[in-house]
């Protein structure tokens, strides 16, 4: 009996965005007017890549970044809920699908020590080149019209489990946890024994009502969530049966 855990990070396991965040590290604080509305929709990784040029040109170092990042707040709860699934790695495979990149990850996962509770993290890549400049790469090509151009989660969660079944592993049942409207898509792929834990009050609650208002559910459970403690008191129940 093994459930598998599906995180995103923004907004759901920190309680920020942590591309805006980084915005803190900049002279002003805030981006140039022209490079804040240079974004274009489905196109935030090449945005992402004008904005760690900027923070490279205004001869901000990688040190400052880190210590910025790994101020961001977890979500209310998240904290204990982590270190519930790291106790429970057994009944637990655990791994983050997120628009944000490999280096914020891994800076604020290690600085609070919840590295090992992931199984697998998939983002776009990021690395700091030779000159020390911040740069980010789409995590994949993809054929879904519904997704931004950069990732699919739902393609990323069904490769996933398809090569987890070739390794002898299948889920009693996968639970979702997230909160963005590029969330919906992977939730799509859930069947009628999985849960989606949409956050209270963000897109994907709303995406998931509107399609239920539409007469178009989706087929998994839906449990909302407003602090990591409900996501928690429901992995107690599961265990539990």
């Amino acid at each position: 009996m093994k459930f598998l855990l599906v995180f995103d990070f923004d907004h759901t396991i920190i309680d920020e965005n942590s591309d805006t965040w980084i915005v803190k590290c900049t002279p002003e604080r805030k981006l140039p007017n022209g490079l804040r509305n240079s974004y274009q929709p489905g196109h935030w990784t090449e945005y992402m890549g004008r904005v760690f040029a900027y923070l490279g040109d205004n001869g901000v170092k990688e040190d400052e970044m880190k210590r910025t990042m790994t101020t961001i707040p977890f979500t209310a709860g998240m904290v204990d809920l982590l270190g519930f699934i790291g106790e429970n790695k057994d009944l637990f495979d655990c791994i983050i699908v997120s628009d944000s990149n490999t280096v914020f990850i891994d800076w604020i996962l290690k600085a609070a020590d919840f590295h090992e509770v992931f199984d697998e993290v998939f983002t776009n890549p990021a690395a700091f080149s030779s000159t020390g400049y911040l740069t980010v790469q789409n995590f994949h090509a993809h054929h879904c019209a519904k997704c931004p151009k950069n990732l699919c989660k739902r393609k990323v969660l069904k490769e996933f489990v398809d090569k987890q079944l070739e390794r002898g592993v299948s889920y009693t049942q996968i639970v979702y946890i997230g909160d963005g409207g590029n969330d919906l898509c992977p939730v799509m792929f859930l069947n009628k024994n999985d849960i989606a834990m949409p956050r209270q009050g963000y897109a994907l609650e709303k995406k998931i009502s509107q399609l239920a208002q539409d007469l178009n559910p989706v087929q998994c459970s839906v449990l909302v969530w407003s602090s990591a403690t409900d996501i928690m008191s429901y992995l107690k129940l599961l265990i539990k049966e």
